[in-house]
């Protein structure tokens, strides 16, 4: 399984060492851009999740287009 954590600034070593220490655990860091892409992503995802729901509603592509 893969996931993202968000850790705070100030307990980034500390997580990272304890995660260092476990056999079957694997960390890679993100580049400040990859994060930002994932976080938007994320939002994108929830966006649509929500929509499916009926719980908003998404602009049709013929208005994204003429607000071009």
């Amino acid at each position: 399984m893969k996931g993202i954590i968000d850790i705070k600034e100030n307990k980034v070593d500390f997580v990272m060492e304890l995660l260092r220490n476990l056999s079957f655990v694997k960390t890679k860091p993100l580049s400040p851009s990859k994060a930002l892409f994932m976080k938007e992503l994320k939002a994108a995802v929830d966006e649509v999740t929500l929509a499916k729901q009926g719980k908003i509603k998404l602009q049709s592509a013929k208005d994204f287009l003429n607000e071009l």
